[in-house]
């Protein structure tokens, strides 16, 4: 080759390497340094304990405003802001950018999902069931209670969990119908029924207010749908929504993420047992 010509070939890849470094950052990778820059991320809640609260002197409180200080708080955000929304008014507002994120229990959905960029799940409502202490008969699904021929569960008339566990394989005359959570505590604790289930949720708050060492609640059912949300981000704030999503894995990790949402009555596991593209590709 010629002088002239590694001349030549050296300042075009001169100049392309400037023209790289001068190219500005996108959008999408500014908006962490943004929220740093400012202090503080914009959040949207919706009042609705326990996934969010605000308590009369204005402290944002609940399960998933809590996840989201901790997370940003990894990522170099102080602090977060949160402005009550209405569900319906969450995305619309996300995608004008009057919100940074939506940390609201707002459960993923493939429509949810081609509007907005989920972080991996945070808050889940699963199935649970309700046992005496130790799981003497060893549930972990309504399949088992269908192929134990003694067993027995209770379950609201007309609801999910009665036709999850018919759905199962559990005959008719195994599945008792129950009026209320209290009735249901109630023939758990008589012997009259071997498991009571229920939402994880509301299950937990049966178990707090029963205050019975003698219970045990076994949750997420396996192979029982599980619903969960997770922080939605503009769906220009790719990069951002991934560093989330890395200081939240290692929140899940190292067990901090549990010892902040199941105070609450959540379930780490349940978040634990599924994903983003699980959940959005869910029918």
């Amino acid at each position: 080759m010629k002088l002239s010509s590694i001349i030549q070939l050296a300042a075009a890849s001169s100049t392309l390497v400037m023209m790289l470094a001068a190219a500005p950052v996108s959008a999408d990778e500014n908006k962490l340094q943004e929220l740093k820059d400012q202090g503080f991320a914009r959040v949207a809640i919706a009042n609705e304990p326990p996934f969010t609260a605000v308590a009369a002197d204005g402290k944002v409180s609940g399960a998933a405003p809590d996840v989201a200080r901790e997370v940003f708080k990894r990522l170099g955000i102080n602090e977060i802001v949160a402005s009550i929304s209405e569900y319906g008014a969450m995305i619309p507002g996300l995608q004008a950018h009057r919100h940074d994120v939506i940390t609201a229990g707002l459960f993923m959905k493939p429509e949810r999902c081609a509007a907005v960029a989920y972080s991996e799940p945070i808050l889940c409502d699963a199935e649970a069931l309700l046992v005496k202490k130790g799981n003497p008969m060893g549930f972990k699904s309504y399949a088992d209670i269908a192929k134990n021929p003694d067993a027995r569960i209770g379950a609201p008339g007309g609801g999910t969990e009665e036709k999850l566990a018919l759905d199962a394989g559990v005959p008719r005359d195994r599945v008792i119908v129950v009026p209320d959570g209290q009735s249901g505590l109630k023939m758990l604790q008589d012997g009259r029924i071997d498991a009571y289930s229920l939402p994880v949720l509301s299950i937990n708050d049966l178990v707090k207010k029963a205050n019975d060492p003698n219970l045990e609640v076994v949750a997420p059912v396996v192979g029982a749908p599980v619903y969960c949300d997770g922080a939605a981000f503009h769906k220009d704030d790719v990069a951002l929504r991934d560093a989330f999503d890395v200081e939240l894995k290692k929140l899940k990790e190292s067990g901090e993420f549990a010892k902040i949402i199941e105070p609450y009555g959540f379930s780490a596991a349940a978040a634990m047992s599924t994903s983003r593209d699980k959940l959005c590709a869910a029918k």
